[in-house]
């Protein structure tokens, strides 16, 4: 099988490639603006990376997208600050050249697999969110937040559109907070715009006070990341095309904790780490209205649990790692990346 991956440098691109050349005999054909997660992988002959943006190297994806049997457009701004400062990108990048990645499968008849989020559920009142069943609830439009969560909703309902046509094979998946080695860049969570787990570690290691927004009371659920990938990896295997037409929440249900309580975990965590057990002083919790904190134009998610049934009856699938040994081994990762750079 030869696999085609854009933004194949982030989190999620980074750790998949890894498995597929650990665990398989498939090509990856790979893009992104960089390679600095991919070092584990860039000398390998089945790994073919090139320096592009999919914005401009277009060329190249449409003859990669031919070239290949299965195109996965992990290209995305994900990250809560970007969606209030900079909407029309997030909006430009994450539908606009997505939709024509997609669109270029249905020229090519090329299966999809298309990372959703477990944003699109937003305000959703369900004690667990249901892939075909849970309503979307996002708020008002000056609430530029929602962009991000509207902008995937929206290419998830034209992927569902050309499928029902027929013009398209494709599976959607929604990862509900990954977590793990390579999360962000240290240099992003330094300038507060990573997501939340990050901007917490870094905080503790510069000694920043851990700000709660809002108090800290919004609840996730947070997936090793591994264990994403175990289950990603049976959707690209797709026995009897059990994944076909199919949406997967992808997620650990038991992981659910506040923001609040994942401040406290991971400050514990690093006062007992072997480096810094010793350190005296550690970073204040506090709490910080969002206004102050990403702007006018935010508005939180409260709740955002799972439901994996579909995942467990399809694929067989199942998350095995709990939230202190994922926060544990995240949090070791990035202390030993930023050990080396002082």
């Amino acid at each position: 099988m030869k696999i085609l991956i854009l933004g194949v440098n982030g989190f999620i691109g980074n750790a998949l490639v890894r498995r597929i050349l650990q665990d398989t005999p498939w090509e990856v054909y790979g893009m992104d603006l960089s390679c600095h997660k991919l070092e584990h992988s860039l000398d390998s002959p089945r790994f073919h990376y090139v320096e592009g943006d999919i914005s401009i190297n277009k060329e190249w994806i449409e003859y990669h997208i031919k070239k290949c049997d299965l195109v996965l457009p992990l290209v995305a701004i994900a990250t809560p600050r970007a969606y209030v400062k900079d909407p029309l990108g997030v909006f430009t990048l994450d539908f606009e050249e997505n939709l024509r990645v997609v669109r270029q499968c249905v020229k090519y008849g090329r299966r999809v697999i298309f990372p959703s989020t477990s944003e699109v559920y937003g305000m959703c009142q369900d004690e667990e969110f249901l892939e075909d069943e849970s309503n979307y609830v996002l708020g008002p439009i000056h609430k530029q937040r929602w962009i991000y969560s509207c902008s995937k909703q929206l290419i998830d309902r034209v992927i569902w559109a050309y499928g029902q046509r027929g013009d398209l094979r494709f599976t959607l998946i929604r990862p509900f907070n990954w977590i793990g080695p390579k999360l962000d860049d240290v240099d992003a969570a330094k300038e507060g715009s990573s997501r939340v787990v990050t901007q917490f570690i870094i905080n503790l290691y510069r000694r920043e006070p851990i700000k709660l927004v809002d108090g800290g009371h919004q609840t996730r659920c947070f997936t090793w990341v591994e264990d994403g990938i175990d289950c990603l990896m049976k959707i690209i295997e797709n026995p009897g095309g059990v994944a076909d037409g199919q949406i997967f929440n992808i997620g650990s249900p038991d992981n659910l904790c506040s923001i609040r309580d994942l401040a406290v975990r991971l400050k514990d965590l690093f006062m007992r780490h072997p480096d810094h057990a010793e350190d005296g002083v550690y970073s204040e919790i506090v709490e910080e209205p969002h206004e102050l904190y990403y702007g006018q134009g935010y508005q939180d998610i409260l709740n955002r649990r799972p439901s994996i049934e579909k995942a467990r009856r399809l694929l067989g699938w199942e998350p095995r790692t709990d939230l202190d040994s994922a926060l544990k081994d995240t949090l070791d990762f990035f202390l030993e990346e930023m050990k080396d750079q002082d």
